[in-house]
């Protein structure tokens, strides 16, 4: 029993204790938690003044900006018064002026209008002096006015026309000895600054072997390599006792180059035989083909001409192997074309544009199939395929005299083709067939009936014939050049065409003594 009572009272005075500790802590904890709330109430009332000063010090500064924005405007709005008031004050300035300047130009039109009516008094003055004076001098020399004035008229009118023909024929002479001293210097100097080298043409080309040896190989056996090479180039190839060599005949150049440069490869290479003959000659053409493109090219950098037409380019360098009466082609074109660039430039025309219409005035003359018309209006027809300019087709079409020209390059090309065409040494001709040739044209029209001279010129391209004022009128004039024409065409032989002028002209000479 005493155990369960010490156990008893020891419990209680645990339970006692747990009791004293918990309210002693709760206690604590309540002391705790009002500490903490004040502490808290006085950190939030910390945070809220320094808040309260941020919003205030914005405040102040928003109030500050807003300020100087208030002052910068109220500073524009001054300027802008002060510009409107010296604006004002200009504008009255300038009124004042105006109505000062209204009121000179008033007193000066009235001073005006006072003098005018002084000038009218004075004229109505000196016109009655003049009718009394006209009336004594028509007293005195027993014609009127108007008679007066009439003789008077015609003497001068007389001077006049005499002192007129006098200065105009003065002017005309001066003119031609001025234009025909400027035309020789820049024809001259156009020839002395161009010079290229002659190139004459054949229609045969020899082609040379080491031995006579070779001969065989090439004709065959029963003359079947001889045969496959003529088939295969269009070549006439002659093997006769000619001592190494063998000659090629053909009119076409490219053809004869091709058969030269194949038989060639066929003697170096030692394998003659008809399929080798065809395998050779096809591999050359192409060869040939691309050097015709590479020589166009090659010519148009040299002459700095660019934005032709690849098949343009294609017919220049087809040139190369084309002449004209002994003249290379090509040669020629490039001549004409520097020709044409010195002229254009003495002329004060675009040297450019001259030298593309030189180099492709002769295209006409390299064509793939045959045409009907003559060169100059084939050769435009295919510059105006290929998209030339018309200025440029015209130069081409005309410089024959085929068509009208209707450009200044046109007569340009004409001069510088006749100069590279017509000077000595650029084409080959025997002389004494040459000076026969020009006299039979001669004679030929000194047969028709009012023919007084005949000059060939142009080397023979143009035929001048002089008929008599009093012996052929004006219609047989223009019948005459087409007979001679025709029987020119009919009994001659000749490059080229003949341009037939018929001259009738009357002169009227006076001599003053």
């Amino acid at each position: 029993m005493t155990t369960i009572l010490v156990v008893v009272i020891a419990v209680v005075c645990l339970l006692a204790g747990v009791g004293i500790a918990y309210l002693v802590f709760k206690q604590g904890l309540k002391n705790k938690v009002a500490t903490i709330i004040r502490e808290a109430e006085i950190e939030a009332e910390v945070i809220k003044k320094n808040k309260m000063l941020e919003v205030k010090e914005k405040f102040l500064n928003k109030k500050s900006e807003l300020e100087k924005e208030v002052q910068q405007r109220n500073q524009k709005i001054q300027q802008a018064e002060n510009r409107l008031k010296q604006r004002e004050l200009s504008l009255n300035q300038r009124q004042d002026e105006l109505q000062r300047r209204k009121a000179e130009a008033e007193a000066a039109k009235a001073n005006y209008e006072n003098q005018v009516a002084a000038c009218e008094r004075k004229k109505e003055e000196l016109d009655e002096l003049q009718r009394q004076e006209i009336v004594k001098l028509e007293a005195i020399s027993g014609l009127s006015a108007e008679e007066a004035k009439e003789r008077m008229v015609e003497s001068l009118k007389e001077e006049a026309k005499t002192q007129a023909q006098s200065y105009i024929n003065d002017i005309m002479d001066d003119a031609k000895m001025t234009a025909n001293k400027e035309a020789k210097r820049i024809v001259i100097q156009t020839i002395q600054r161009v010079a290229t080298e002659t190139a004459i043409e054949n229609s045969v080309t020899v082609f040379h072997i080491d031995s006579d040896e070779i001969k065989g190989r090439i004709i065959g056996r029963e003359g079947r390599n001889i045969r496959a090479l003529e088939a295969a180039t269009g070549v006439e190839i002659v093997v006769d006792d000619t001592p190494e060599a063998i000659v090629l005949s053909a009119f076409d150049p490219v053809r004869r180059e091709i058969a030269r440069l194949a038989l060639h490869q066929l003697v170096t290479d030692g394998r003659i035989h008809p399929a080798r003959i065809e395998e050779v000659v096809a591999k050359v053409k192409k060869q040939v083909e691309e050097e015709i493109i590479e020589t166009g090219k090659r010519t148009t950098i040299d002459l700095g001409i660019h934005g032709l037409h690849p098949e343009l380019i294609r017919i220049i360098g087809k040139m190369k192997y084309r002449s004209s009466y002994g003249q290379n082609l090509l040669q020629h074109a490039r001549e004409t074309a520097n020709l044409c660039a010195v002229m254009a430039s003495e002329l004060g025309l675009n040297p450019k544009k001259a030298k593309r219409a030189g180099l492709l005035h002769d295209i006409g003359k390299v064509p793939d199939e045959e045409p009907e018309i003559p060169h100059a209006l084939y050769g435009m027809k295919l510059a105006e395929k290929y998209k030339e300019k018309p200025d440029i087709c015209n130069a081409i079409g005309a410089h024959h005299d085929e068509m009208e020209m209707n450009s200044l390059l046109a007569p340009i090309v004409q001069v510088c083709d006749a100069i590279s065409g017509a000077r000595p040494g650029a084409r080959r001709e025997i002389v004494e067939a040459y000076i026969k040739r020009l006299n039979d044209l001669e004679q030929l029209a000194m047969t028709y009936p009012g023919v007084v001279k005949t000059y060939a010129i142009q080397a023979g391209r143009e035929l001048r014939v002089i008929v008599g004022a009093d012996k052929i009128d004006d219609q047989q004039t223009e019948s005459l050049s087409t007979e001679i024409a025709k029987k020119i065409q009919d009994e001659m032989t000749y490059p080229g065409q003949v341009k037939i002028t018929v001259i009738r002209e009357i002169r009227s000479v006076s001599y003053a003594k």
